[in-house]
């Protein structure tokens, strides 16, 4: 990774002094409790962050701001309330564009899938909004993930946020290049053969793939089949992970009926 980029680049964020998106996810879950930060002034700096950015990084396919903040919303009204809330309530994520949403466009990176709007949540989806998890948009990948770079998405090339001369990794490229970037302090992305791994050793951040079955695969788009999250900082991904990991009761496997045999006598 190079330790600079192009002359008129001032870095991955091109940070404001004691901006909200240059904060980790647990960073942020402290400042919740602590009552110094709201979600919704979270979700405000993350999309003022995508706004300054994504147009020379192209990370997000879809924005969903309303949505944010209405989620956001209802978590500090949640927590004004007193209310029980989960270590990631109110904290913004990048969601891949491989996995289902309801009532938002939902692509895989391709043109195929252009119009295809979801009629149900994926479960990690489904769980991540039970959780509290404000979910900022639909980030870009390679088409349907076949590609190791972000430049092979029917929407176009992803950039490195060090240095947008270079690919971010893929195929969940758009996912890591948001989280490095400051547009997330989280990203959900998918790996089958190192989809995960080698986009946060691109971009410099901390990538976690699940044992295979521990995450819910409904409403993933083939070929990738595991997902797993993004975050800036190893302290973030040892926090617990309730809103996406299945419970003991959705892991077993119920063998489908035996077929029935066929005759094996000759036919006259």
């Amino acid at each position: 990774m190079s330790p600079a980029g192009p002359a008129d680049w001032a870095g991955p964020a091109d940070p404001v002094p004691g901006s909200l998106a240059d904060l980790t996810a647990h960073e942020l879950a402290e400042r919740f409790a602590s009552g110094a930060a709201t979600a919704v002034q979270a979700t405000e700096a993350a999309l003022e962050r995508i706004a300054a950015t994504d147009e020379q990084l192209h990370a997000f396919l879809t924005v969903t701001g309303d949505q944010a903040l209405k989620a956001a919303g209802e978590v500090d009204a949640a927590r004004e309330r007193g209310e029980p809330l989960g270590p990631l309530a109110g904290v913004p994520l990048a969601l891949k564009d491989v996995l289902v949403t309801k009532g938002v466009r939902t692509t895989a990176g391709s043109r195929i899938l252009d119009e295809f709007v979801p009629p149900y949540d994926a479960t990690v989806v489904r769980r991540l909004r039970d959780s509290g998890v404000v979910i900022l948009g639909k980030t870009n990948m390679d088409e349907f993930a076949m590609g190791s770079s972000t430049e092979n998405s029917g929407y176009g090339p992803t950039r490195n946020p060090w240095d947008p001369t270079r690919v971010p990794g893929g195929s969940s490229g758009g996912s890591a290049a948001a989280v490095a970037a400051g547009q997330a302090p989280l990203g959900i992305g998918t790996d089958t053969g190192g989809s995960i791994r080698q986009p946060a050793a691109l971009c410099g951040i901390v990538g976690v793939k699940p044992t295979y079955g521990l995450v819910s695969r409904y409403g993933l788009i083939a070929f990738a089949s595991p997902s797993t999250r993004w975050a800036r900082s190893r302290v973030t991904c040892a926090m617990p992970r309730p809103c996406w990991r299945r419970s003991p009761a959705t892991t077993r496997w119920t063998p489908p009926p035996s077929p029935t045999p066929r005759s094996t006598s000759p036919r006259h």
